[in-house]
């Protein structure tokens, strides 16, 4: 019987399997790097072990660590989570041998399915994309195949997932530079370097299908999940079921992930994934052998809990008939009056790339019918690991029902602290083509009003940082009494936001009334609450010309965050002397996106380099991000070299701009 389980995974993942574990009467034990000694996961977790070290390598990708964080802790079975060693055979392995329960597939599954190649050579019935699968992996027998399949391809890697490894190829002159990438990423990423290659397919849907296996031969199907919103080949945006398939295509591609299942023996949870063309005709691309980072789209559907099930299956004295007992559904039949959308909440910029963000979390605070998180206030977002740092799930009668209830969730969820997507997220899902179902692989870049220009800050943005700051600044003073005192002087608050400054006057009056002058123009102001309209120290009850709104606002030194209804601000209050260490840089200086670490220099002081030409390469939260040349020009200085560690906004080098046709 199990009774504890270590838990080998962080984050939103590791929180969700404790509930789960506490609901059935299950022990915890969390393992943590040492800069997660503080992190949700541990303290959620009835015991915790520490592992050493920040990196994965040193922690959560460290076998022997975590087996013996098990023995030592008298844990049962060990729940891999998804990521790190979830699809790690030699882990599975590794935690039998010890004696312990495996949570998940058998080992043959995981190694027959974890290699792409092998896979697509292995399975019998199965549609698959034209592509190459060979052991020849050199330069020159991936070019020729590359020839043989016709541009555009993907370039693939082979053990894994998740975009890493993941390149487009549209012409043959870019293939040997996307082959060395994809190389080193898949290295980075699963320790195998092996690559296939795939016929693209344009403009497609990726549908996936949850499959479970019981243990006793029978393997299921649990409908479908659309996937198809994504970026850097990384899903953002899940639902059930997708509103592209109709019953007899959804019951054909149902019918083929179970036969895969069959043939593997399949047991426990796994997810069969397919892209399908705007002809209906789908290919396997891939199967996971793990739970599903969206998984809770499934779970919202059929009423059922996914990682209880896992435990049922794996503990050898379960005397539940899991599918007797849970299941009601033929394969693939979707329950009536139920639709389900997942959103995957990352710290990252979309108006810049979509880079990874880092910092302090000030304020978070989630809405919705589910969330799935491991942050809290105050936690840090660090470059070690991915970005994604919460899950927020909606369902409803309808999908229209569902998507009005997930965009209210996102209005009043707040983070503030990093960049994230949250309000890129409710743009995708309010817009008219995703409204009506028209969702493909290339949804984002075929619709690039999803990025709308940096626009005028909203007044009542401008007027509660100016408040906050204030408050901030005067709270010995018992917040803006003070003010009261010089009824007739305004004071005067100046922000930023990207390229442009606002000038904000506030002008105290009887009561809790102020005239706001913004820029020239005039705004009346009501704070109607005690303590000058703040509820606590972040939230701000205010009346603006008659509009009475509630605000949230965290501040980092001179940063300072607006949360309101319209969306997120970050503002910089703009402080009478210049900022310290903000030193002058030469024209033409590059500096980094993120902070991250140098994996490679490609050019030399004094090479003349033309537009788009990669100069370095920095490696950042599994992925890496090319440094490119802005314009024509020759390299200036170079300030860092390979193996060095860079903060954000640093100065990696200098271009000065010539002539192209000096170049």
């Amino acid at each position: 019987m199990i009774r504890k389980i270590l838990i080998a995974n962080r984050g939103e993942i590791t929180c969700r399997i404790i509930r789960t574990c506490r609901d059935m009467g299950i022990a915890t034990v969390a393992v943590y790097s040492d800069i997660d000694a503080t992190a949700l996961h541990v303290e959620s977790a009835d015991e915790a072990v520490a592992l050493g070290g920040n990196t994965a390598s040193e922690s959560y990708l460290n076998i022997e660590k975590i087996i013996t964080a098990a023995q030592m802790t008298g844990a049962d079975a060990i729940h891999p989570g998804y990521g790190f060693l979830a699809e790690n055979s030699a882990f599975a392995q590794a935690v039998m041998d010890a004696g312990l329960i495996w949570i998940g597939p058998p080992v043959s599954a995981i190694e027959a399915m974890g290699k792409k190649r092998e896979a697509k050579l292995m399975l019998k019935g199965v549609p698959l994309v034209p592509g190459y699968e060979g052991d020849d992996q050199s330069d020159d027998a991936l070019i020729k195949a590359a020839e043989n399949i016709g541009y555009p391809i993907m370039v693939k890697a082979s053990a894994g997932g998740g975009g890493k490894g993941m390149r487009r190829v549209d012409v043959p002159a870019n293939l040997p530079e996307e082959l060395a990438t994809a190389r080193r990423e898949a290295k980075q990423a699963f320790g195998d370097d092996t690559l296939i290659l795939e016929k693209l397919v344009e403009n497609p849907r990726h549908i996936e299908v949850q499959i479970f296996g019981d243990g006793h031969g029978k393997v299921i199907a649990l409908g479908e999940r659309e996937c198809s919103i994504q970026r850097r080949h990384q899903k953002i945006i899940e639902e059930a079921p997708s509103p592209f398939l109709d019953p007899a295509l959804r019951k054909q591609i149902c019918e083929v992930a179970v036969s895969i299942g069959e043939q593997l023996g399949y047991s426990n949870a796994g997810t069969v994934e397919f892209l399908v063309d705007s002809e209906k005709n789908f290919y396997f691309m891939e199967m996971n052998t793990r739970l599903q980072v969206e998984h809770p789209v499934t779970e919202s559907v059929y009423g059922v809990d996914l990682v209880r099930w896992q435990i049922l299956a794996a503990d050898p004295d379960s005397q539940i008939d899991l599918f007797g007992t849970y299941w009601r559904y033929e394969t693939g039949e979707i329950p009536p009056n139920r639709h389900a959308i997942e959103v995957r909440v990352y710290a990252e910029d979309p108006d810049n790339g979509f880079l990874p963000s880092t910092g302090t979390i000030l304020d978070w605070s989630a809405s919705g019918q589910r969330v799935d998180s491991g942050i809290r206030t105050g936690d840090e977002i660090t470059i070690h690991y991915d970005p994604m740092i919460a899950k927020i799930i909606a369902w409803g009668d309808t999908r229209t029902e569902a998507i009005r209830k997930l965009d209210y969730a996102l209005a009043n969820t707040r983070l503030l602290g990093v960049r994230n997507n949250i309000q890129f997220l409710r743009r995708v899902l309010t817009h008219a083509d995703f409204i009506a179902g028209e969702t493909t692989t290339q949804f984002i870049d075929a619709h690039p009003e999803l990025h709308p220009p940096t626009g005028t800050i909203p007044a009542v943005a401008l007027v509660s940082a100016a408040i906050s700051h204030q408050r901030a600044d005067s709270h010995s003073a018992n917040g803006l009494t003070q003010w009261r005192n010089n009824p007739n002087r305004p004071i005067k608050h100046t922000f930023s936001h990207g390229d442009r400054q606002y000038e904000i006057l506030l002008t105290p009056g009887k009561s809790n009334r102020m005239t706001v002058v913004i820029d020239g123009n005039s705004h009346d102001l009501i704070l109607p609450l005690e303590k000058d309209g703040f509820l606590t120290d972040g939230q701000l009850t205010l009346i603006l010309d008659g509009h009475r709104q509630h605000v949230f606002v965290a501040h980092n030194a001179d940063v300072w965050w607006v949360h309101t209804q319209q969306g997120v601000y970050q503002l910089l209050w703009q402080t009478p002397l210049p900022i310290p260490g903000k030193e002058a840089v030469a024209e033409g200086s590059l500096r980094a996106p993120m902070p991250g670490q140098i994996i490679s220099v490609r050019v030399e002081k004094g090479q003349q380099v033309e537009a788009g030409a990669i100069l370095m390469t920095l490696e950042a939260m599994k992925m890496e991000h090319r440094i490119q040349a802005p314009y024509h020009g020759v390299v200036g200085k170079i300030h860092y070299a390979v193996g060095d560690s860079v903060q954000s906004d640093s100065v990696l080098l200098e271009v000065e701009k010539t002539d192209s046709t000096e170049a």
